[in-house]
C-alpha cells in the first residue's frame, strides 16, 4: 500500500474512533482567513488532494443532505474550486444547469478543463466572481450551494445579502463548512496530515488547519443568518462540520 493511502487509512479509523468514542470540543477565537486560493502551486496542489477519498466522503455527505432538498433549475456552487463537486451535482441531478464560481481563475481554468473532459458542456459552466459580489441577476437562481467556504468569506454578511439577492422567491441554498468547536483530537489530526501528507505548498498557508479556525461554531453560524432577511434557515451540526439549509 502507498504510504499517503495508508495514512489516509489511518486517519480515516481514527475519525471513526473519535466517533465511537468521542472526545472534548475546542473553545477558541475564530481566526479568520484569506478568501480563495490565487497561488497557481496551491491551487494545484488543493485539485491533488480534493480527489483524497476523504474529499470524496465529504462530497458525498454535502450532495446526500442535498438530495433532501429536490433542487431544479439552476444550481450556483460558489467557491466551486476543481469542480469535482459541481460534477457530481451535473451527474446526479442531470436535469438542472450548474454554474460553477470562485475567485481563483486557476481554479474555474481546471475546474473548465475536467468538464470539457467528462463531456458535461453545456450543462456546466464556471463564472470568476466572489461571494460578496456573485456575478448573477436578481432572482435569476433557484439554488446554492457552498462547500468548505463560508468561513473564507471575507465579508460573510455581504455575501448572505448577495445569496438573497440572486435567489428566486423560494429558492434555497445548502452551505456546509467545518465547525470551529471541533473535538480536539481532530485538530490533532488535521495537523498531522498538514505536517505530513499534504503538499508543502498547502502548509505554507496553514490548510487545512487554518479554514478550521477561521470556521464559525453551530451558535455563531445562526447568529449570523439572523442578520439577513431569509424566510426560514436552520443550522444542524456534525462531528466537526455543519449544515446550513434556508429559504429566500
Amino acid at each position: 500500500m502507498q504510504p499517503v493511502l495508508l495514512i489516509s487509512l489511518i486517519i480515516f479509523l481514527l475519525i471513526i474512533a473519535i466517533l465511537v468514542f468521542g472526545a472534548p470540543r475546542v473553545k477558541i477565537p475564530r481566526q479568520p482567513g484569506l478568501e480563495g486560493i490565487d497561488d497557481p502551486e496551491a491551487a494545484r496542489a488543493f485539485d491533488r488532494i480534493s480527489r483524497f477519498p476523504q474529499f470524496r466522503l465529504l462530497r458525498r455527505m454535502l450532495l446526500r443532505e442535498l438530495k433532501k432538498y429536490h433542487p431544479s433549475g439552476i444550481i450556483v456552487d460558489i467557491g466551486c474550486g476543481p469542480g469535482y463537486l459541481v460534477v457530481l451535482i451535473a451527474m446526479t441531478f442531470p436535469d438542472v444547469q450548474v454554474i460553477g464560481v470562485d475567485i481563483s481563475e486557476e481554479m474555474t481554468e481546471t475546474a473548465a478543463c475536467l468538464i470539457s473532459n467528462l463531456g458535461l458542456e453545456p450543462q456546466v459552466t464556471f463564472r470568476l466572481g466572489e461571494s460578496q459580489r456573485l456575478p448573477f441577476e436578481n432572482g435569476e437562481v433557484d439554488f446554492i450551494v457552498s462547500s468548505f467556504s463560508l468561513h473564507h468569506w471575507s465579508e460573510p454578511e455581504q455575501a448572505l445579502w448577495e445569496i438573497q439577492r440572486v435567489l428566486k422567491p423560494g429558492g434555497q441554498f445548502l452551505i456546509f463548512d467545518l465547525r470551529r468547536d471541533a473535538p480536539r483530537l481532530f485538530y490533532g489530526l488535521l495537523k498531522f496530515g498538514q505536517t505530513i501528507v499534504l503538499p508543502s505548498v498547502l502548509r505554507r498557508v496553514n490548510e487545512p488547519v487554518g479554514s478550521a479556525l477561521a470556521s464559525y461554531t453551530p451558535t455563531e453560524a445562526d447568529a449570523l443568518f439572523h442578520t439577513i432577511s431569509f424566510r426560514e434557515w436552520k443550522v444542524k451540526p456534525g462531528f466537526a462540520w455543519m449544515f446550513i439549509w434556508g429559504r429566500s
